[in-house]
């Protein structure tokens, strides 16, 4: 685990949890889909409702990063938000739910706009569904009214 997402996880987010200049992150737990090792990544994420939305952006790289392949592979999974974990099913939005999230993924992120724009590659959004009753924070409710 990163030393981002070890500290993250020790301050159940106080710490790691928000990076000046950018929206709130979450701790994504995957499992690889060749090795089945464990692995947590720290990622900026878009609330949509009572979903997540994160994006696949990698930079602008071009090749998707690993944990979209895993998430593909083993889709049922955990995330931490600040002090609460959740259980949620990952899946990529397309279609009129793409371009719904994308149009709201560049506003509330301006920075995901300009990695499309480094690479040829379909960025994928993925949504992360909660599996039991969540409710998101007041701050990710409020910023997720922003959007609409």
């Amino acid at each position: 685990m990163s030393a981002h997402a070890t500290v993250y996880r020790a301050t159940r987010g106080r710490v790691g949890g928000r990076l000046p200049g950018l929206p709130p992150m979450l701790l994504l737990d995957h499992v690889g889909a060749r090795t089945g090792r464990r692995r947590t990544i720290p990622l900026v994420y878009m609330p949509d409702g009572e979903n997540l939305v994160v994006v696949a952006a990698k930079g602008g790289h071009p090749r998707h990063p690993g944990w979209v392949h895993n998430l593909r592979a083993r889709p049922d999974t955990e995330v931490q938000v600040g002090s609460r974990r959740i259980e949620v099913h990952a899946r990529e939005a397309n279609g009129d739910e793409r371009r719904r999230l994308w149009s709201s993924a560049t506003a509330y992120n301006p920075l995901w706009g300009g990695y499309q724009r480094r690479t040829e590659r379909t960025i994928p959004l993925v949504v992360l569904e909660p599996r039991s009753s969540y409710s998101p924070s007041p701050t990710a409710r409020s910023a997720s009214s922003q959007l609409r």
